[in-house]
């Protein structure tokens, strides 16, 4: 059954996204928060497409630790699924991704529409610093900054590197910067073709301190994630064997 509604939902998926792809080109030349809009509503198709074909829901955990305005998410990244969520919990949400994302036909151009912010790894010193600049014009816009720390998707149970970039904001905008904890790889995992059926859990964690210094931050924003991470990770697998 598990195959069957995987398929379904698939089919769904593709289909869905291909259709939206088309038909936001129209938006192009207006606004920007027409595309934020249209994004969103790409957004909740797709959670609602996850729930009712497969029958995996979202629940959203510590709301009350998301100041209102400008603030900067720092997420763990382990699903596709993790880039529909935020254009549906937050009110004006960007992102900082890789560059390499701006080749995808459509995508990329409609990411850069919303307001996404390309960091060009290659590029070093003065990558940072654009990504800094970018980032500080975008918050005293009001807008809502995601970042991935790690920079890629990560199977659960697994970590990799911070990138010292979060800091850089951390430090340079000081804006809030709120950790964000989730277990979505559990249930749509990385370029895998079954999606299970559950409820993905997703942890907003309260903001860090002003005034750290670099080190520090970067070891609590770590310990911070990867500890609800783990936390989230075993509450869904001992569900998951509650119910086999």
């Amino acid at each position: 059954m598990i195959t069957v509604r995987s398929l379904l939902f698939n089919i769904y998926f593709f289909g869905w996204t291909i259709f939206v792809l088309l038909v936001f080109w129209l938006l192009l030349p207006l606004p920007r928060r027409y595309m934020q809009r249209a994004v969103r509503l790409w957004g909740l198709g797709v959670q609602h497409g996850l729930k009712w074909i497969v029958g995996t829901g979202c629940e959203v955990r510590g709301r009350e630790n998301l100041p209102p305005g400008p603030v900067i998410l720092a997420s763990k990244h382990q699903s596709a699924w993790d880039t529909a969520f935020f254009h549906v919990l937050c009110d004006d949400p960007s992102y900082i991704l890789k560059k390499e994302l701006t080749f995808v036909p459509f995508w990329g151009a409609y990411a850069q529409k919303c307001g996404a912010i390309v960091v060009d790894r290659t590029a070093g010193a003065s990558a940072l610093k654009k990504m800094v600049r970018l980032t500080a014009k975008a918050l005293a816009a009001g807008q809502q900054m995601i970042i991935f720390p790690e920079g890629t998707r990560t199977p659960p149970g697994e970590r990799h590197p911070y990138f010292p970039g979060i800091a850089a904001l951390y430090s340079n905008t000081k804006a809030p910067v709120v950790p964000v904890a989730l277990n979505s790889g559990v249930f749509w995992g990385r370029r895998s073709f079954i999606k299970r059926p559950g409820t993905i859990v997703v942890q907003i964690l309260p903001p860090l301190p002003a005034g750290l210094d670099r080190r520090t931050f970067m070891a609590q924003l770590e310990e911070r994630i990867e500890t609800a991470t783990a936390a989230l990770i075993e509450e869904a697998r001992s569900i998951e064997e509650a119910r086999a």
